[in-house]
């Protein structure tokens, strides 16, 4: 399911859960392409992490859904075809189709944008987020710049100036993901589901015009109950 004006959290892994990026190179054309596409077919990006053997990204299609398909088609063939001519080698470097799953934005777009960004944590590779330099975290606490990385709807409400916003989103990742809301998120795009509550996808249901089931536990009862940044 893809909706229009409406983030996305994406997941795209290397073929056998290998290795996708070995170089500065590879990371640094990845990104290259993802400002590119991004542009050209209208899509908004709030979030990223480029792990070893996987991507995650957070995508907001805009109007016409299928641009992210459209993205990630690109984003997925320019990278196969550079490590392809890089290697000598040919066939696949992804494992089939991405993942994707709507986001409630008022609620769990900075949840998901914490569990994109800690990924480089939970992995051991750095001991702060702010130390791994392929992810969106280090442009939004100001440590560096990403010109057309996007400021995502719920920005404004974390604090009244830039200065406030970065250190109250710097605080709120430091906090961490607890284990029920992680295996929330990752049971909602493992199997392409919302990551919503009940009302979200009530209206999502209404919208589309059919009854959605939500397969597998509820939701999280520690994620009802604290609330993210983007809601105060």
């Amino acid at each position: 399911m893809v909706l229009p004006d409406c983030p996305h959290h994406i997941v795209q892994r290397g073929h056998n859960r290998g290795g996708v990026f070995a170089e500065a190179d590879d990371y640094e054309y990845y990104l290259a392409n993802l400002r590119r596409f991004k542009r050209a077919f209208g899509c908004r990006v709030y979030g990223f992490c480029l792990m070893p053997n996987h991507v995650h990204l957070i995508v907001d299609p805009g109007r016409d859904a299928a641009s992210l398909g459209r993205l990630m088609k690109r984003l997925a063939g320019r990278q196969t075809r550079w490590v392809n001519r890089r290697e000598g080698r040919r066939g696949t470097l992804w494992e089939g189709r991405y993942k994707s799953s709507p986001i409630q934005t008022e609620l769990y777009l900075h949840r998901c944008s914490r569990y994109v960004e800690l990924n480089p944590v939970r992995a051991g590779l750095v001991a702060r987020p702010r130390e791994y330099p392929w992810s969106s975290f280090a442009a939004k606490i100001g440590r560096a710049k990403l010109d057309w990385l996007d400021a995502d709807p719920c920005w404004e409400s974390l604090g009244r100036t830039e200065a406030d916003r970065r250190k109250t989103y710097a605080a709120w990742v430091r906090s961490g993901v607890e284990a029920d809301e992680l295996q929330f998120l990752r049971l909602a795009l493992d199997r392409g589901q919302l990551t919503g509550d009940s009302a979200f996808r009530g209206k999502v249901a209404a919208r589309i015009g059919r009854r959605i089931e939500f397969r597998g536990r509820g939701r999280p009862r520690k994620a009802q109950k604290t609330k993210a940044p983007a809601s105060k």
